[in-house]
């Protein structure tokens, strides 16, 4: 568990603005919004989270080859 990344780059598709967010490790993140452009942004078909579609690092239960939720 201590390999275990908890922040992850998210960019957003539509502007390309990157922020660096912190993931939950108890909860998917089914929805993020865009700072910048305000894009509301939703997993891509078979990913669990805003975070495995769009961030630099799959969320928590990815990493360690778990189940994660699914929307």
């Amino acid at each position: 568990m201590s390999n275990i990344k908890l922040n992850s780059v998210i960019t957003c598709p539509e502007c390309s603005h990157s922020k660096t967010e912190e993931m939950p490790t108890n909860a998917c993140q089914w929805y993020y919004e865009c700072e910048l452009c305000h894009t509301l942004l939703t997993p891509l078909k078979g990913d669990c989270c805003v975070f495995c579609s769009y961030g630099t690092v799959k969320c928590p239960p990815i990493q360690v080859n778990s189940f994660c939720c699914t929307p």
